[in-house]
């Protein structure tokens, strides 16, 4: 399959200070759109999935695609990250995203941040073997590794405030009302 064979993009590194002007210019003009009509704030964002092998899809979000799959105990192919997975990265790189944003809004410095995320998810519900439980996770767990030079006080309060204004944090955090039907 193409999919698999296609070249996996690359983020080239950018220095501190190439960074702080991506961060300072994204924030200005956000502020200035905002400013200027409140709607530009409202965003919706399309993602499509299409079914493949035995239980993977390949997932089309704007000009990217990528595939999601299951282990072989889940009857998948073993050939991407499962759903959850997903999940889980997309929390991790939110977080990596919004500790950016924030750190350099408050004045701090992060040399090198690394973020794990484990979840704890009980499948008895996902086979219909007890329908007493959730369906997803139980438990999240995220541990946030932050280098740089100022005090562990600085960073825990930023870490603070990343969970305030993380949106996919609060997606674990918070019901979403969803809608679902069959076309």
């Amino acid at each position: 399959m193409t999919l698999l064979q296609d070249p996996i993009a690359s983020i080239a590194d950018v220095t501190p200070e190439q960074r702080a002007e991506r961060l300072q210019t994204a924030g200005a003009a956000w502020n200035e759109r905002i400013a200027a009509d409140p709607a530009n704030a409202q965003l919706t964002y399309t993602v499509t999935g299409r079914g493949i092998g035995s239980v993977g899809t390949e997932i089309r979000a704007g000009k990217h695609r990528f595939l999601v799959d299951e282990p072989a105990g889940l009857a998948g192919d073993d050939a991407a990250a499962s759903p959850v997975e997903y999940a889980l990265g997309a929390l991790v790189s939110c977080q990596v995203v919004v500790f950016r944003l924030y750190a350099q809004a408050l004045g701090l410095t992060i040399d090198d941040i690394e973020i794990r995320a484990e979840g704890d998810l009980d499948v008895r519900k996902l086979f219909g073997i007890d329908e007493s439980g959730r369906a997803g996770f139980h438990d999240v767990r995220v541990r946030v590794s932050v280098t740089g030079p100022n005090t562990a006080e600085e960073y825990e309060r930023l870490r603070t405030v990343v969970e305030e204004h993380c949106p996919v944090l609060d997606l674990f955090v918070n019901p979403v009302p969803t809608s679902g039907a069959v076309a």
